[in-house]
């Protein structure tokens, strides 16, 4: 794998999901990690949540289907959709170009901030690629 910047302002999920938090800590985005959308390929299909749906900490919440595999996304925090990015319906290969940024998945209100306090930071992620 080619060496990418994981970016310090997010935590992540041992299934390679990040969640980066508002200021107040009461939403997160969450999204799939380079590494992530480096082993699935060229996604090709991601199947949204709905807005308004529940998701729990280490649970399926949304599909990402590429040229490889279908694969869950794994929800790092717990909380309500309260956004999803609708540009990935019609361009899914943003989770490639730009996992961090344009391709974020969903915006989420937590039910607990605390369970982010838990998550990997960009550090810890990395050595648990080595």
């Amino acid at each position: 794998m080619a060496e990418a910047r994981t970016p310090d302002d997010r935590r992540y999920h041992p299934e390679h999901d990040w969640a980066k938090l508002s200021d107040d800590r009461a939403e997160a985005m969450f999204g799939i990690t380079d590494y992530a959308q480096d082993q699935l390929g060229e996604v090709v299909f991601f199947e949204l949540p709905e807005a308004g749906k529940a998701v729990t900490k280490d649970q399926p919440y949304a599909e990402v289907e590429s040229v490889k595999a279908v694969s869950d996304v794994i929800a790092p925090l717990s909380g309500e959709v309260l956004e999803v990015n609708d540009a990935l319906s019609e361009a899914p290969e943003r989770i490639n170009d730009d996992p961090y940024g344009d391709g974020w998945l969903v915006r989420v209100r937590l039910s607990d901030p605390t369970e982010y306090d838990d998550l990997m930071d960009a550090a810890a992620y990395d050595e648990s690629l080595s």
